[in-house]
């Protein structure tokens, strides 16, 4: 199984190589050079597996030769052993023909721990193969970063830097980061929003020499092995209402892309999915352009789903490669034009595929809580705020008479309790291995939006 970049200038490569590297040397992002398939018979000898075993199994088929599939299973066993309900990814019916899948059962509450906790293993599993060590440079928008420095804090073969927008975070979202002890985190206040931190992380990679000289790796959603990661829990939620004989819909509260791009990746290998829907807030850009091929930087406005607050999705590009016939010239062309003008320009028969994969919803604070509210009243069930918005374009845009339609439930209600107050009366307590948190002190370092500035802090912490 291997590797090529987007934008088609970096030679292809193993898993193993992919996993470590993150970003493409030349700004693209990895995709498999071809893609595996299943048929009916493969989804089904998966039916029934414990979740851990479901994820090892789908991983095998990404990872190819380079790591055997006993150890992945060693690994998901690992990853899944702390989590807070025994299922995993409970599935939960809400009402007829509607579903959500909670994904927030991990250790920071949030659906990143999903892959999070098997990319820390990973790592950990090839740096001591390589006898290598790595510094690994991510941003946040709330709960990527929490679920990273979780699943790295106290590896010795790993220091961890993260950059998150000050002051556009969740206070809980802030403090599961900066409340860490663990010597090789360093926790980045950056001046700015989540775009201009992924922004600063782009230059850093895009900066060979530094790379080479920090041993620069990636575990946001640029890094292959994340959506590799995420896929199993779609596949678990498609077989337990009856896949492959029976299709499903995914309804998919999205930011950077990266979990509804995993959607894409089960339908892609087999899986029978009939919709894919693109919830979104009032930063709706994926929205727009679904709905007029409007693909238009605006400014960043904070909202109640603070892990949405993107204008620009990373993760797009690999779906846009695809769009493309698998060109990476236009490919690298787009997106260098995107990024110079702030548009995306997309010919209207590749918008009108993009159409037919993926259908977009967009819901504003007001209607946000309005759907917290409404879950509440009518079947007791607590939603945070992104949560919500999936719910709600699941039954905005169901995917036919009798076909399931599955809303992604991405963090733990507690993350956002001034929200869930505001729409429920109810505060959700934190679990109690978080009880005491707000009472820990924290560690973070404050810098401007400038690449300078981030790129010193980073020397100076892989150097200490």
């Amino acid at each position: 199984m291997r590797y090529i970049s987007t934008r088609g200038q970096a030679a292809p490569r193993a898993f193993t190589d992919v996993l470590l590297a993150g970003l493409a040397e030349d700004g693209g992002l990895f995709v498999p050079e071809s893609w595996p398939r299943l048929g009916p018979a493969d989804w089904r000898a998966l039916r029934g597996l414990p979740y851990p075993v479901l994820a090892a199994r789908i991983l095998s088929r990404f990872a190819g030769a380079a790591i055997p599939e006993a150890v992945l299973e060693r690994i998901a066993r690992e990853a899944y052993a702390g989590f807070g309900h025994p299922a995993v990814v409970p599935l939960i019916q809400l009402e007829t023909g509607l579903f959500v899948q909670e994904l927030f059962h991990g250790p920071t509450l949030a659906f990143k721990d999903m892959a999070m906790a098997v990319l820390g293993r990973l790592f950990e599993h090839e740096l001591a193969a390589r006898d290598a060590h790595v510094t690994i440079v991510g941003a946040t928008s709330g709960d990527t970063g929490s679920a990273a420095i979780e699943a790295f804090a106290g590896r010795e073969r790993v220091r961890i830097v993260i950059l998150h927008p000050e002051g556009r975070t969740s206070e809980v979202q802030r403090r599961q980061m900066t409340t860490v002890t663990a010597r090789n985190v360093l926790n980045l206040a950056v001046a700015g929003n989540f775009d201009d931190c992924q922004d600063l992380v782009k230059a850093l990679f895009a900066d060979a020499a530094l790379r080479a000289e920090l041993g620069l790796a990636a575990v946001n959603s640029i890094n292959w092995a994340r959506i590799a990661a995420q896929v199993p829990y779609y596949v678990a939620a498609a077989l337990a209402l009856g896949g492959p004989d029976r299709e499903v819909g995914f309804a998919v509260p999205t930011g950077n892309f990266g979990n509804v791009l995993a959607a894409w990746v089960a339908r892609r290998i087999g899986l029978p999915v009939a919709r894919l829907v693109v919830g979104s807030n009032r930063n709706d850009i994926l929205t727009r352009f679904l709905d007029s091929n409007d693909m238009s930087v605006r400014p960043v406005e904070p909202s109640l789903s603070p892990s949405m607050d993107i204008q620009v999705s990373s993760n797009f590009e690999r779906l846009l490669f695809e769009l493309l016939d698998r060109d990476p010239a236009a490919t690298a062309a787009t997106m260098e034009g995107f990024r110079a003008e702030g548009r995306m320009a997309v010919p209207a028969p590749v918008w009108h595929r993009a159409r037919g994969l993926l259908h977009g919803f967009r819901l504003d604070d007001a209607g946000t809580l309005a759907e917290i509210a409404r879950l509440h009243a009518a079947c007791g069930y607590l939603a945070d705020p992104h949560s919500a918005v999936g719910i709600a374009a699941a039954r905005a845009r169901p995917a036919g008479q009798g076909v399931p339609m599955v809303a992604m439930a991405t963090a733990h209600p507690a993350k956002f309790p001034e929200a869930m107050e505001q729409a429920t009366g109810l505060r959700p307590a934190l679990p109690t291995r978080l009880a005491d948190m707000f009472a820990r002190p924290e560690r973070f370092t404050r810098v401007p939006n400038d690449l300078a500035s981030v790129r010193g802090a980073v020397r100076e912490f892989a150097a200490g």
